[in-house]
């Protein structure tokens, strides 16, 4: 009686454990879920929005470990079920890692600025958004020549696009390409555009200056992206250029 009795008791460790994994994982979810949402709808600053993400991570780490523990306690008592569990746990929380795991390696290898432009002597200037940039912890103005020198280094892709079109039907592409995009476009103009893109998940306000200029039968198509807040934008408005720029040329063609 007192072996069955053991036994039983013994039992009771995998099942606990694997429900704390799993409660550990739903508040890890949760967590790094809300914390982009609750910072856009202004529940909470950046701040305590990005403790919201490092507490999920932290969660997800005790998820991993209880999860280990479980499945090396169901292999000792001989406990399949539980260990079904363990491994679902592990998956899940593997995929739920995934993506701040990849935002860090971008964040390791791009460089610390935010500002990016197709011409860095030349960068095309904001008028319509200027007011909203002043008003933003960012400058205005493009930074200059060492934000120059890292985003050639890091961005060698993001150059300006010439095309076989006059001014105006190049501009009636950019302006259908960034309603497509959902950009929230301030100024149109002859010579160019500019919008704000907001970021899906915190809600970050990046802004965006298209400068047209015409060459002979040709047109070149210059772009500035430039985010309102933090030093690094994780190489955003790098990608946010050369996916544009690809997308119009496509658009012409």
């Amino acid at each position: 009686m007192v072996g069955r009795r053991n036994q039983r008791h013994y039992s009771r460790w995998p099942k606990a454990f694997a429900w704390l994994s799993v409660l550990a994982l739903v508040a890890a979810a949760l967590l790094m879920a809300g914390a982009g949402p609750a910072y856009r709808w202004q529940w909470v600053g950046l701040g305590e929005a990005f403790n919201l993400l490092r507490n999920g991570v932290y969660a997800a780490t005790a998820a991993v470990a209880l999860s280990v523990l479980v499945l090396l306690i169901s292999a000792f008592t001989r406990r399949g079920g539980t260990a079904i569990v363990a491994i679902g746990v592990l998956m899940l929380t593997a995929a739920l890692l995934y993506m701040p795991w990849q935002q860090w390696q971008r964040a390791q290898q791009a460089p610390v600025i935010h500002d990016i432009t197709t011409d860095t002597q030349n960068p095309p200037a904001f008028a319509a958004l200027r007011e909203a940039r002043e008003a933003a912890p960012n400058e205005v103005d493009y930074p200059g020549e060492a934000t120059a020198e890292q985003q050639q280094a890091a961005y060698p892709n993001v150059r300006p696009l010439v095309v076989d079109a006059p001014a105006a039907t190049v501009l009636a592409a950019v302006q259908a390409e960034v309603e497509a995009a959902g950009w929230n476009i301030a100024e149109i103009t002859p010579t160019g555009l500019e919008a704000t893109a907001v970021t899906r998940w915190f809600g970050f306000e990046d802004d965006v200056v298209i400068r047209l200029t015409e060459q002979g039968n040709r047109t070149r198509v210059d772009m500035r992206s430039a985010s309102r807040l933090g030093a690094s934008d994780v190489g955003t408005n790098a990608q946010r250029i050369e996916t544009f720029m690809s997308a119009l040329r496509e658009r012409l063609e």
